[in-house]
C-alpha cells in the first residue's frame, strides 16, 4: 500500500514542528518521492545526520510502506 504524501509530511512535521516540507511524487506510484526539508533543527549538523533526523520521524515507514524518498535537507537562511 503505498504512503500518501500528506502522511510523510504530518511525520517529520511531528517531529520537526518549524519544518517546512516540500514533497513530489516522482513516479506517480505514491512509492517514490522526493522531499526538501528545511527546519532549525538541521542547524549544525552534518547532511547525514540531518537524513537521518528525517528517516527516523518516518517511524519505520521508510523501506516499508514507502519505497523510496530522495531527501535535500538544510536549516533555514539567517
Amino acid at each position: 500500500m503505498p504512503m500518501p504524501a500528506e502522511d510523510i509530511v504530518a511525520y517529520i512535521k511531528e517531529a520537526m514542528p518549524d519544518a517546512q516540507v516540500t514533497i513530489k511524487d516522482l513516479a506517480g506510484d505514491g512509492d517514490h518521492y522526493s522531499a526538501t526539508v528545511i527546519s532549525s533543527a538541521f542547524k549544525g549538523l552534518s547532511k547525514v545526520k540531518q537524513h537521518q533526523m528525517v528517516y527516523a520521524s518516518l517511524q519505520g515507514h521508510m523501506g516499508t510502506t514507502l519505497h523510496a524518498l530522495a531527501l535535500e535537507t538544510r536549516a533555514p537562511d539567517a
